[in-house]
């Protein structure tokens, strides 16, 4: 009779071993305005990463077949110019030799920078699915899918406080600002809210005693920040706080708000309606959420980087988890059949829960992955998720609302694909 130390030696041999392959890491880039104004929507992004490359990296890496490879998260920061964006394209694809390339997007992902993405059949995603095209077949919008998921708040909100009728809304004049604007008119008309001003203002804008004002004017019970960025989302609610605004007030972010509430009062800001949650929220443990350990993942951020937490902490690290499995699934690196492994049956596991491979009507190509996303509000200085909104149930019901409003300011794809044919 064999032992059983002869039975382990024989079954040892049969047996596929995992070795790590010191000799070759893998490299993802991320391209994206790490510097200026923009950088809270990438800066605190890149520090995720850095979490999750450490955490990813402690557990052996990447497997791909017997094999584990480390991996590396490589930053070009873009400083949201087109030029930029182009030239650190080729040095994180070329130069590099990046499987990955994480992107903002919006001002950054240009026609010539398209061209060069699809020339090498790159992989890239984005932040903006209004950035996707079907002329662009390997740009995909894996995890935020701003602005749509917007309607949820308002959506929301309304029904928190049905004697709401009237809302008034300005924002940057940009990438940004405009595809937001669509989607909020859409979202207010569909939710029986009057639109009683609208302002669009340039990114230089510092002073914003007049624009509040004149918002105020109106006397609206709501008012919206659109996607303003941090520092015009602070400004305004400081300003509007300052003139006594006494209604109900929602934004897609509210970055830093433990600042805002300092500035104004804990009684201004409660209930402030936003749609990005802090990672050790309740709603965040239940067995439908696609992100490990996030409680562990926002101490361990706050902890490195204090005061740093934004909307984008946790989503290139989403995006980072999503090509890992991926990777592991497909057994390659190799960018067409990991975005084909990402795509297999038209679903996929986002964040927040099961979602879909969506977009052809809106962008004209599904290569948008929307599931649920979470509502916020303030509550006892605390931002805390109040609901889970179905954009796509949402769109079945007012879909046309959101393509009449992006059409009227040329933000449909194919109105947006035109624009750049002239551009050339």
């Amino acid at each position: 009779m064999r032992s059983p130390t002869t039975v382990t030696s024989a079954l040892s041999l049969t047996l596929p071993r995992t070795v790590i392959d010191a000799d070759k890491v893998l490299k993802v880039g991320m391209l994206a305005p790490l510097s200026g104004k923009m950088k809270s929507w990438a800066e605190p992004g890149f520090m995720g990463c850095l979490i999750w490359k450490d955490w990813v990296n402690g557990k052996g890496g990447i497997r791909i077949g017997d094999r584990r490879y480390q991996v590396d998260v490589i930053p070009y920061d873009t400083q949201f110019r087109p030029e930029k964006a182009l030239a650190g394209a080729r040095k994180l694809l070329i130069d590099h030799g990046v499987q990955l390339v994480m992107m903002l997007g919006g001002n950054d992902f240009s026609r010539p920078l398209r061209d060069f993405v699809n020339q090498r059949k790159a992989l890239v995603t984005t932040l903006l699915p209004s950035d996707l095209s079907p002329n662009a077949r390997t740009l995909i919008a894996p995890c935020e899918v701003h602005p749509i998921y917007n309607v949820t708040g308002v959506d929301w909100l309304v029904r928190d406080d049905p004697s709401l009728k009237t809302v008034a809304m300005c924002t940057q004049n940009d990438e940004h600002g405009l595809p937001s604007i669509a989607t909020y008119r859409a979202a207010f008309e569909a939710a029986g809210l009057t639109l009683v001003d609208e302002h669009l203002f340039p990114n230089q804008t510092s002073d914003f005693s007049g624009i509040i004002g004149r918002l105020l004017e109106k006397k609206p019970d709501v008012l919206c920040w659109d996607t303003a960025y941090e520092p015009f989302v602070h400004a305004m609610t400081i300003e509007a706080y300052k003139r006594g605004f006494k209604g109900r007030i929602i934004s897609c972010t509210c970055d830093n708000y433990l600042d805002l509430i300092k500035k104004t009062s804990p009684e201004f800001m409660e209930n402030f309606v936003f749609q990005f949650p802090d990672f050790d929220d309740p709603m965040l443990t239940g067995p439908q959420i696609n992100f490990g350990d996030p409680a562990g993942f926002f101490s361990e951020f706050c902890r490195r980087y204090p005061g740093e937490w934004s909307a984008v902490s946790w989503e290139y690290s989403a995006i980072l988890q999503m090509w890992k499995v991926a990777v592991e699934r497909a057994r390659t690196i190799e960018p067409l059949t990991v975005l084909a492994m990402m795509k297999v049956g038209g679903k996929g596991k986002h964040v927040f829960g099961e979602a879909t491979w969506w977009g052809r009507e809106l962008f004209g190509i599904d290569n948008a992955l929307v599931g649920d996303w979470p509502v916020v509000a303030i509550r006892n200085g605390r931002a805390r998720i109040v609901e889970f909104g179905s954009p796509l149930a949402w769109w079945s019901q007012y879909g046309y609302l959101l393509i009449k409003h992006m059409r009227s300011l040329n933000l449909m794809w194919d109105q947006r694909e035109e624009k750049l044919a002239l551009s050339r």
